[in-house]
């Protein structure tokens, strides 16, 4: 058994680069060595910022391809085919035999068992599959023909201790490397990966980036624990500096206090994502002037901490002086600066869109029971932010900076609160907005754009959704279901169209409301397939009711899909699925005219009593519920219905001799269907 070892040196490679790199590259090794059937022990993959490997350990020297049968033509087929076969095969007629398959007679040929060396054979895979290599982003350099993520400038790959000899471009590989990524001077043989990873870890470089992550996450509770600070659980931010470090190395640095007077969202975006720092926090959750960097050397001359704390000063100068500066510009009065900014082509400026949503808000005032002026309000100066200095220079601000904007200019605590939060929620596990004029405002946007962009014909195809419509529709369903309060979600869509078209805007979609309306429900069957949700249950509830009704449809199938499994679900799904199998049996072929209603007054036995009685509570009850249907009590009604349902399917014979019993007993039947359907359709759920 022997290892195979493969590394990729090259300028350094961004983040968010490297970890598909190292996913890819490792699963096309795995296919290949699965498809040439050669076993292994381990496979594992690493980078450093200049460093990709691929390390498989066990492999076999040798493999015998087992000898198999290669399909060629129809026998039928024309001569020319056969003849290229043949040639492709480097084969003659002699070689063939024919055989009969399920599809007819055909050509084949058997190829003979033989020895492979795996050392071979990696010689001529290794530049195939990187040839292979997808970037999302690459470049070429020089005069040289290569894309890649950055340039790579050299190529070690040994198996079995030997070197592998191979051309990639304008690269020939070999078994040694550079071990100084700054100057590039020195090189070092290595015959495997044990020796290669022991020697980096010498000059204290650190191959594997799960050891880089532990030793940076150790660094951070040590520092956490000794000056009773708390850091902010950031995976992503982690996952980044540790691919941008070889030797990474956590520094504790501050910042002047004055700056924790200006928000703290401004000092969180500062440091996390301008300078991927580490913003800490103390007990109470309150932000610290202190901050971590993870740096890729120790500071033994306290350089580089006193660098990244003036790089940190001169950002948060800049943003206070924006701040101070920003909060004082009146927002009324700006908003017909908003004049000037264009919202989309076709759509307007965003002062056209604020009057949009002015109206559409207080549209949907009305369905909260709050104050329409406060909406008005609040529509109305939201997107004044856009045109400050400090969302120019921070715009993942946007929204968060007005509502500071309004607080410091004295307006009411629900009307800032609405500013900051329109744009949430953002993501499956973004906050989503609790309060009246936040949701008020936040739906009034989010419809807003959607009806715009779907009027254009900007809408989201296949994958592709360049303006994130996906996930605005999302946030729609999420403030809907999560606030358990519907709208008149096809009223307002109609509305925000009108809106438009007040405005003199012209729209090509005609087929708007309802592609939209569709997108929406579409949404809502994603959002219920995240919460496990079954897909039959989900059909089933969105075939009953909707759009209005998002809250009824996600609450009766969340309800069903947690009692369907039980065995009061079992008996509610086999009493309706009994019942309709016979309906569907006589209907199947038969022209049979049903009516709604079933007459007591010919029932034979008291088994027919007894189930029309059972109905009828049935059916009072779903007359009786309102708004406030418990969900679980009309599952568990229903399901009780079996023992009568069952009595009387075993003991009453529905094809009675007399066809004016028989139709009553099916009307009585479809009686019992109709009624489950009060609650979802049942046809669309799966026995099981």
């Amino acid at each position: 058994m022997s290892d195979f070892f493969l590394e990729l040196f090259s300028e350094e490679i961004p983040s968010s680069l490297q970890k598909n790199l190292r996913e890819d590259l490792l699963k096309s090794f795995n296919i290949l060595f699965d498809q040439k059937v050669i076993s292994f022990k381990k496979s594992t993959s690493y980078s450093t910022p200049n460093r990709l490997i691929i390390l498989f350990e066990g492999l076999k020297k040798q493999i015998v391809m087992k000898s198999e049968e290669i399909k060629g033509p129809n026998i039928n087929a024309p001569e020319v085919a056969l003849e290229g076969f043949l040639r492709s095969n480097d084969l003659s007629k002699k070689d063939l035999f024919k055989k009969k398959t399920d599809k007819g007679e055909f050509y084949f040929f058997k190829t003979k068992s033989k020895k492979i060396n795996t050392h071979d054979l990696l010689e001529e895979s290794v530049p195939l599959l990187l040839q292979k290599i997808q970037w999302k982003k690459s470049m070429k350099w020089g005069g040289f023909a290569l894309n890649w993520g950055r340039p790579l400038k050299s190529i070690l790959a040994v198996f079995d201790k030997k070197k592998l000899i191979f051309d990639f471009h304008h690269l020939a590989s070999s078994n040694s490397t550079f071990i100084d990524k700054e100057y590039e001077e020195k090189k070092k043989i290595f015959t495997n990966f044990k020796e290669y990873n022991n020697f980096f870890k010498k000059i204290n470089i650190i191959i594997d980036q799960e050891q880089r992550k532990n030793l940076i996450e150790k660094k951070f509770s040590e520092i956490s624990n000794k000056k009773n600070i708390k850091i902010e659980n950031n995976p992503k931010l982690l996952d980044e500096v540790v691919d941008l470090t070889d030797q990474p190395n956590v520094i504790l640095c501050e910042f002047d206090r004055k700056f924790l007077n200006i928000p703290k969202e401004i000092l969180i975006i500062t440091m996390q994502y301008h300078q991927k720092y580490f913003p800490t926090f103390d007990k109470k959750g309150n932000i610290t002037n202190e901050f971590l960097v993870v740096t890729n050397k120790k500071d033994i001359k306290g350089l580089i901490k006193l660098g990244n704390e003036r790089v940190v000063e001169a950002r948060l100068s800049d943003a206070e002086f924006f701040w101070q500066k920003d909060k004082s510009q009146n927002l009324v009065k700006r908003v017909s600066k908003l004049k000037l900014m264009n919202y989309f082509k076709g759509l307007g400026t965003y002062f056209d869109k604020v009057q949009r949503m002015r109206k559409l808000g207080g549209m949907l005032s009305d369905e909260l029971l709050i104050s329409k002026e406060k909406v008005e309000l609040s529509a109305s100066i939201c997107k004044v932010d856009l045109i400050s200095e400090l969302v120019g220079e921070f715009p993942e601000l946007q929204g968060i900076m007005g509502g500071y904007f309004a607080d410091a200019q004295g307006f009411e605590k629900d009307v800032s609160l609405a500013i900051r939060e329109q744009y949430l929620p953002t993501g499956f596990n973004s906050k989503t907005p609790k309060k009246p004029y936040s949701i008020a405002l936040s739906l009034a946007d989010k419809i807003d754009t959607l009806v715009g962009f779907f009027g254009i014909n900007q809408k989201p195809t296949s994958s592709k959704d360049p303006f994130a419509l996906r996930r605005l529709a999302l946030g729609i369903i999420k403030t809907i279901i999560e606030n358990k309060k519907d709208f008149k979600i096809r009223d307002l869509i109609s509305y925000s169209t009108s809106l438009y078209l007040d405005q003199g805007f012209k729209f090509e979609n005609e087929f708007l409301q309802k592609e939209l309306i569709n997108f929406l429900m579409d949404r809502l069957k994603f959002y219920m397939k995240d919460e496990k949700i079954r897909y039959d249950i989900i059909q089933a509830s969105t075939n009953s009711f909707n759009l209005d009704q998002s809250v009824v449809i996600f609450s009766k199938a969340k309800s069903l899909n947690n009692f369907i499994d039980k065995p009061n679900g079992t008996d509610l799904i086999s009493v309706y699925k009994r019942a309709s199998s016979i309906l569907d049996s006589e209907f199947k072929g038969n022209k049979l005219d049903l009516s709604n209603t079933t007459d007591p007054g010919i029932f034979k036995t008291e088994l027919e009593k007894n189930l029309f009685k059972k109905i009828n509570e049935l059916r009072k009850y779903f007359q009786s519920i309102n708004k406030d249907e418990n969900f679980e009590q009309s599952l568990t009604n229903l399901a009780d219905s079996k023992k009568v349902v069952f009595d009387f399917f075993d003991n009453v014979t529905v094809n009675d001799e007399d066809p004016a019993i028989k139709k009553n007993r099916l009307d009585l039947i479809q009686m019992l269907c109709k009624t489950f359907d009060n609650y979802v359709n049942f046809s669309l759920i799966d026995s099981q």
